[in-house]
């Protein structure tokens, strides 16, 4: 989460009632062990099944109401204008359950602060309203950040043929954060930047970052 210099109320959440499900072949023993440890880290809480979809300038309010509802800082209007203007919806996007939005992501390439003529990923925001929370939606924000790298990574003349990694600063209190990156995603924890953020305590955070070549 980079610093940030209100908001109406979001949807309340409600009731998705339950379909009879199609019959489906079992899946491999090692799916289904993995399956288990997933819920179990989710504290038993079912995954939920999400869409995507860009962020624009008719729908950039519900992430002002999302990054509202889940950071400890403001993001000004800029910020939000950037998002629209990068039209990328690889980059940017909501996830969207049962028609609702429920959560997003927001990065950016950028210049790679030790490698000229290289570029990064960086993670901007990543929030997930809390009803919604331990139910894999951040996992899959992220996953498909990921996946778009992979899709365009040696196309030539586009913007992420030169990212060589991803990266982050995260408040060093959020622990949650920390062990969501190192332990899903195989991020490493680098050096702490002091008084990175200016109105919220403790001001410190670290740079997680991952290589992806």
């Amino acid at each position: 989460m980079e610093p940030a210099e209100s908001s109406s109320s979001l949807t309340a959440p409600h009731i998705l009632l339950a379909a009879t499900r199609p019959w489906r072949p079992s899946r491999p023993a090692s799916e289904e062990r993995k399956g288990r440890e997933r819920r179990e880290k989710m504290g038993g809480k079912k995954e939920l099944n999400v869409d995507f979809g860009g962020i624009t300038a008719d729908n950039v309010e519900q992430l002002r109401k999302v990054n509202t509802a889940c950071f400890p800082v403001s993001y000004n209007d800029a910020f939000y204008k950037e998002v629209v203007n990068r039209k990328d919806e690889g980059l940017c996007k909501f996830a969207y359950w049962n028609g609702f939005v429920i959560g997003a992501v927001c990065a950016r390439v950028e210049p790679h602060p030790d490698s000229p003529g290289r570029s990064r990923l960086y993670i901007m925001t990543l929030g997930v309203l809390a009803a919604y929370r331990d139910r894999g939606v951040g996992r899959k924000l992220i996953r498909s950040v990921l996946e778009h790298f992979e899709s365009h990574r040696d196309e030539a003349g586009h913007q992420l043929e030169t990212v060589d990694e991803i990266a982050l600063h995260v408040q060093t209190s959020n622990e949650d954060a920390m062990r969501f990156y190192e332990e899903g995603f195989g991020f490493v924890r680098g050096p702490m930047v002091e008084n990175y953020y200016r109105r919220i305590d403790p001001p410190h955070c670290y740079v997680l970052s991952k290589k992806l070549r």
